[in-house]
C-alpha cells in the first residue's frame, strides 16, 4: 500500500492526539501503538514525517522555549528540521508518556491482582452452608466488608478524577461490576431475601465503601436463615465470576495490560532513532502516585 505524504502527516497527527491525551483508555493505547506500526509496515520513517510542513505542534503547558548564546544551537534538537522546537516538544510528549504508560502498566497489575484476590474472597463465602452457625455467618461476612473495603481504598485515589487509572476502562470497569454484584438485589429472592442489603450490607454511594448493619443481619438470621444462606451463595457464585472475567484472556484487564506493554516496547525499541530525528526532549519528572508506581515497574522489571 502507497501511503501519500498528506497521509502520513495526517495519521502523525492522530498519533500526537493519542500522546497527548490526558489518560489513555484501551482504545487509545491502542491508537497509539498500531499507528506507529502502520507507518512502519508501510516503510514510513520518521525522516517522512519531520520533514512535512503539516507536522503538528505538541501541545504541553510545562516546556519553556529554547535559550542560549544567540546563534548557537539550543541542546537537544535537531536543527535540519524546518520546526526544530515543535519536534522537541513532540519527544518530550513521549517521554513523559514512557514514564506514564509503564506507571499505569504497574498500577493495573497490582488491580488485576487484588481483582484475583476479591475473586478467592467471594468463592470463600460459598462455603456457608445450612449447618454453618449464624456468629460464623457473621463473621464471614463481616471479613468479606473488610477486604472488600480494603480493595476500594487501595485503588481510590487512581480511580478519582485525574488518577493515574481514572480514564482506563479496565480499572473503572472492575470496580463497577464488583460493586454492582454487591448490590444485585436478586440473590436469594426465592426465598424471600432481595439481595445483599436484606443482610445488611449495603454501600455509601458517596465513599463507595462496604458496611454491615448487624442488628439488621441478626433479625433476619433469627427469622429466615435459609434465606440468608441461599442469598449468600448465589452472591457468592456472581461475584466470583465477575472478578473471574474481568482477569480473563482478552478481556478487560489482560487486553489493557497487553495495549500497554506494547505502547512501552514501541517507545524503547524506537526512542534512539526518534530521538536522532527529532532531538531528545526535555526528560520526564514523574512526582507523587506516578513516581511510586514507575518505581515498582522498574523494579519489576529490572530497569
Amino acid at each position: 500500500m502507497n501511503i501519500s505524504t498528506l497521509s502520513v502527516a495526517l495519521m502523525k497527527s492522530q498519533v500526537l492526539n493519542s500522546l497527548t491525551s490526558s489518560a489513555p483508555d484501551s482504545r487509545k493505547s491502542d491508537s497509539f501503538s498500531d499507528m506507529f506500526s502502520l507507518l512502519a509496515a508501510n516503510g514510513v520513517q520518521p525522516a517522512q514525517l519531520s520533514a512535512h510542513p503539516l507536522l503538528p505542534v505538541a501541545q504541553s503547558g510545562n516546556i519553556a522555549p529554547a535559550s542560549g548564546v544567540q546563534g548557537a544551537a539550543p541542546v537537544g534538537r535537531n536543527m535540519a528540521l524546518a520546526d526544530p522546537e515543535s519536534a522537541y516538544k513532540m519527544m518530550t510528549v513521549i517521554n513523559n508518556k514512557e514514564v506514564y504508560y509503564k506507571a499505569q502498566f504497574s498500577e493495573l497489575s497490582q488491580l488485576q491482582s487484588h481483582v484475583s484476590q476479591m475473586q478467592d474472597a467471594g468463592q470463600k463465602l460459598g462455603g456457608i452452608a445450612l449447618s454453618t452457625g449464624n456468629d460464623d455467618i457473621k463473621s464471614q461476612l463481616h471479613d468479606f466488608v473488610g477486604q472488600y473495603n480494603n480493595w476500594i481504598l487501595r485503588f481510590g485515589t487512581d480511580l478519582r478524577k485525574d488518577g493515574l487509572l481514572a480514564d482506563t476502562q479496565a480499572a473503572q470497569i472492575s470496580q463497577y461490576e464488583l460493586e454492582q454484584s454487591v448490590k444485585n438485589r436478586f440473590f436469594g429472592i426465592n426465598h424471600g431475601v432481595h439481595g445483599l442489603s436484606d443482610l445488611g450490607i449495603t454501600i455509601d454511594p458517596n465513599t463507595r465503601l462496604a458496611s454491615l448493619d448487624s442488628a439488621k443481619l441478626d433479625a433476619l438470621l433469627a427469622t429466615n436463615q435459609p434465606g440468608v444462606v441461599n442469598a449468600v451463595q448465589e452472591f457468592s457464585a456472581n461475584f466470583a465470576t465477575s472478578a473471574s472475567l474481568l482477569n480473563s484472556d482478552n478481556n478487560f484487564i489482560p487486553k489493557q495490560l497487553d495495549n500497554l506493554n506494547r505502547a512501552i516496547h514501541y517507545i524503547a525499541d524506537n526512542k534512539d532513532s526518534l530521538r536522532k530525528e527529532f532531538g531528545t526532549g526535555d526528560a520526564a519528572k514523574p512526582t507523587g502516585n506516578v513516581a511510586q508506581a514507575l518505581a515498582a515497574y522498574n523494579q519489576m522489571h529490572g530497569s
